[in-house]
């Protein structure tokens, strides 16, 4: 089961991408999102890997970070929403306007969504306002620098340090942050903090270096 890829992206299409591991190329299904946060990163980038096995396929949907995964796991555990339903909810909405969606019950917001119709949106909140994992995802009010914790805790206890630079862009990501500005100040963060770095420390640091720029 493929969990995660080091390697480099080599190949873009619409609504996937080539990544080259010791020269193997894995083609992965990703988000626009994604797509774009992998685009403007040159050298070699961290893929999450959330492996789908059918009788006839093996399917690789990648994100850029744990927090875009849960949420991926999440929806396709609705009944109705398949990993490309996921990704197009992923693509037009951020995890922040996911959570405020459903923790409000806003049905059209989903339905920005390709491919997404009332039923299906209702049907996803229905299904996640109840479970304790979507609850524990849903984050405070976008903008809140203190809700940076709650958005990307449940990975924080999951993994390495070195690992905490994705999700760190991640939360800025989420907070409004261009994908170049958000990995060019989590980098000035982690370079600054070293091995001492934890996900709250590198996304604090990196607010604060941003605004002095």
């Amino acid at each position: 089961m493929i969990a995660r890829l080091v390697g480099f992206l080599v190949e873009k299409n619409s609504d996937s991408a080539v990544i080259d591991v010791n020269g193997v190329g894995y083609l992965v299904q990703l988000s626009g999102r994604a797509l774009d946060y992998f685009s403007e990163i040159e050298g070699e980038i961290t893929v999450h890997i959330e492996t789908q096995i059918r009788e006839d396929s093996i399917t690789l949907f990648g994100f850029a970070s744990y927090l875009e995964r849960d949420w991926f796991r999440l929806l396709t555990s609705v009944q109705g929403v398949g990993g490309k339903a996921a990704l197009a909810i992923l693509t037009a909405l951020t995890c922040d306007a996911i959570s405020v969606a459903i923790s409000s019950g806003d049905k059209t917001m989903i339905c920005r969504s390709n491919g997404i119709g009332p039923k299906i949106a209702q049907r996803i909140i229905n299904e996640l306002k109840e479970k304790p994992a979507a609850i524990a995802l849903f984050s405070s009010a976008k903008g809140d620098h203190l809700a940076v914790e709650d958005i990307s805790q449940p990975a924080a206890s999951a993994h390495h340090a070195g690992n905490f630079v994705a999700d760190a862009v991640s939360a800025l990501l989420n907070l409004g942050f261009k994908p170049a500005e958000a990995q060019r100040v989590v980098q000035l963060a982690s370079e600054e903090l070293g091995d001492q770095a934890t996900l709250d420390s590198l996304v604090r640091l990196a607010l604060r270096l941003s605004s002095k720029h």
